[in-house]
C-alpha cells in the first residue's frame, strides 16, 4: 500500500471518527434503557460480522482510521448483539413455558368435579 499525504490521513481520521460519534448515542440509549425490541437480530449480527471484518482488514492495511472506528465501534455494536441475543433466547425461553406442548393437555387436565367452567358438550345441548 502506497503512503498516504497527510491530509488524505486526518480526512481518514475525521470521517472514521463522524462514523463512530454517530453510533455512540444509539448505542448509549440501547444499552442504558436495555431496550432492545426496535432492533433487528440478523441485521446486528451482519453489521458486527461486517464491523469485525473492517478492523482486520484495517489491521493488515496498516489503516490507522480504520482500525481505531471500527475497533470502538465493534465493541459497542458487540455488547448491543449480545444483549439483542440475551434477549432474543429469553423470549423464546418464555414462549416455550407458555405454549402447551399438547394443545389438549389444557382440556385433559381439566378436573370434572372442580368448579372449573365447563365447556357443554353435543350432548349436553341437545337435551
Amino acid at each position: 500500500m502506497s503512503q498516504l499525504s497527510p491530509a488524505i490521513e486526518i480526512l481518514g481520521y475525521i470521517a472514521a471518527s463522524l462514523t463512530t460519534l454517530s453510533f455512540i448515542p444509539q448505542a448509549m440509549r440501547t444499552l442504558s434503557s436495555g431496550d432492545t425490541r426496535g432492533i433487528s437480530l440478523s441485521m446486528y449480527a451482519l453489521f458486527t460480522s461486517g464491523i469485525a471484518l473492517w478492523l482486520v482488514y484495517g489491521i493488515f492495511a496498516r489503516n490507522g482510521p480504520l482500525i481505531i472506528a471500527n475497533a470502538i465501534t465493534v465493541v459497542l455494536s458487540g455488547l448491543i448483539l449480545q444483549r439483542k441475543l440475551e434477549d432474543h433466547l429469553a423470549e423464546k425461553s418464555n414462549y416455550k413455558k407458555l405454549a402447551p406442548a399438547d394443545p389438549q393437555q389444557n382440556v385433559e387436565s381439566l378436573d370434572p368435579e372442580s368448579n372449573a367452567t365447563k365447556i357443554p358438550s353435543r350432548s349436553n345441548n341437545q337435551e
